[in-house]
């Protein structure tokens, strides 16, 4: 093993080491700490599970009632003439909602044309370049109880819109 490897694989048990440190030379109960802050946990992970659940029929409704293979059959024409291969579609469709259903479609995409394809490459470069918007909405504004998030909702489509055009064009430059 070099020592890279070595650092990597003690930097996290050397943070915690520092922290429970840290604590304990300035006083603090750490491990009540540890344990109000499990308690807190499980107290919001049980407000987000509406909101999560209802997230998800949503993407399932939205998949199932071929509202996304009318949309791919409707945009194809269109983005033929940009040299944007219909078969991206779904994966930018389905990532500002679901991160594993875009990562389910995004390793369907590389298994069905390769990882060195340009669709395969344009798959894993649009995977990294947008978030699963609406997911960070549900659970983190949910969690906080946050009702208006109509500027944040603005705002993160339309990164995953740059981040998906982005993509198309970089993949497209440094590929093609």
């Amino acid at each position: 093993m070099n020592w890279i490897t070595n650092f990597s694989i003690w930097i996290i048990p050397s943070i915690i080491l520092l922290i429970l440190l840290t604590a304990t030379w300035k006083k603090v109960a750490t491990y009540e700490m540890f344990v109000e802050g499990a308690k807190e946990g499980v107290e919001m992970s049980f407000g987000i599970i509406p909101y999560l659940v209802g997230m998800l029929v949503s993407i399932k409704v939205f998949r199932e009632s071929g509202a996304m293979d009318f949309i791919i059959e409707t945009l194809s024409p269109v983005l033929s003439m940009f040299y944007i291969p219909a078969e991206i579609l779904p994966l930018a469709l389905i990532r500002p909602l679901s991160g594993n259903g875009a990562l389910g479609m995004t390793s369907d995409l590389i298994a069905t044309y390769g990882p060195d394809s340009f669709i395969g490459r344009l798959a894993s470069t649009m995977q990294g370049s947008t978030d699963t918007t609406f997911y960070v909405l549900t659970v983190y504004f949910g969690a906080v109880g946050i009702k208006k998030m109509g500027d944040a909702l603005k705002v993160g489509l339309a990164a995953d819109v740059i981040g998906i055009i982005a993509s198309i064009i970089i993949v497209r430059l440094v590929f093609l």
